[in-house]
């Protein structure tokens, strides 16, 4: 493989990285907001607010696929600690995301 091809496989993983980390703050945040507003009464916003999380998630999880079947493929993917950074964002918002459910469902329960 060519210094090039390298380097645009590099970009390429480095633009999925970007989607991981972006789609998977979006949805901790809307997880953490939806938390909160589960926790004021408004169990109905929340649960509007954690579908959104859960559309980041699949963003996200799209652009993972993508880097998993290029390698699956044959293509080696180079590991750097931006692709880490996005993989540790990723697995936390999907962590918040299932925690942000439990909550909104037990202040459903309390109010």
């Amino acid at each position: 493989m060519s210094n090039i091809d390298r380097d645009i496989e590099g970009k390429h993983a480095q633009e999925i990285a970007m989607t991981l980390i972006a789609n998977g703050g979006d949805a901790r945040s809307k997880a953490l907001e939806a938390i909160e507003m589960a926790k004021d009464g408004e169990v109905d916003q929340a649960s509007q607010l954690l579908t959104s999380a859960h559309e980041s998630l699949l963003q996200a999880h799209k652009a993972q696929t993508s880097l998993l079947v290029q390698e699956s493929s044959g293509y080696s993917i180079e590991l750097s600690l931006l692709l880490i950074h996005a993989q540790d964002h990723l697995m936390n918002a999907m962590t918040m995301v299932d925690v942000a459910q439990c909550f909104i469902d037990l202040y459903e329960k309390i109010n």
